[in-house]
């Protein structure tokens, strides 16, 4: 999961559309110089190109993993220009993101995502809009490893 993980945006250097599949094509390269073994390959692969919204599939228990860590990445360390007014929409709800934690509990199968966002910066209704999709994917990720998501923003259980 952690090469899974470590390389699952690496597509962003070819193209935005499409990255995930972008960076399959490129794990794939440097894993298969690497000499990975084949059944570690295609475990890694499954997880790198299956982990966007728009048609990604939590196969197994590493592709759930990379989803979950991936859709949970909520921060104001996202923000590359701080000034407020040339925030997008997606920079301005990760800006008001004061902290995000994500944690899991093996003894009761469940995985917490937990937000404080500075509500005069960006509303808790902005980041549904935006995030619904990733929180979706977030719990059948969860479901995949046979675990319950949960999300909490500002100490108020949401899911």
């Amino acid at each position: 999961a952690a090469i899974a993980g470590y390389l699952h945006d690496i597509g962003n250097c070819v193209t935005r559309y499409d990255h995930a599949q972008a960076a399959a094509m490129i794990a794939y390269q440097v894993l298969s110089d690497m000499k990975m073994p084949p059944e570690e390959l295609v475990e890694i692969l499954a997880a790198v190109g299956n982990h966007e919204e728009e048609y990604g599939e939590p196969f197994g228990t590493v592709a759930a993993a990379v989803i979950i860590a991936d859709k949970s990445d909520v921060a104001r360390s996202r923000v590359r220009d701080i000034h407020p007014a040339r925030f997008d929409e997606h920079d301005q709800i990760n800006y008001a993101a004061k902290n995000s934690t994500l944690a899991a509990d093996p003894r009761e199968r469940k995985i917490t995502l937990s937000l404080e966002i500075d509500t005069t910066i960006g509303s808790i209704m902005q980041y549904f809009e935006l995030f619904m999709s990733r929180m979706i994917m977030s719990r059948r990720a969860a479901e995949a490893l046979d675990c319950h998501f949960s999300l909490i923003i500002n100490d108020t259980k949401l899911l």
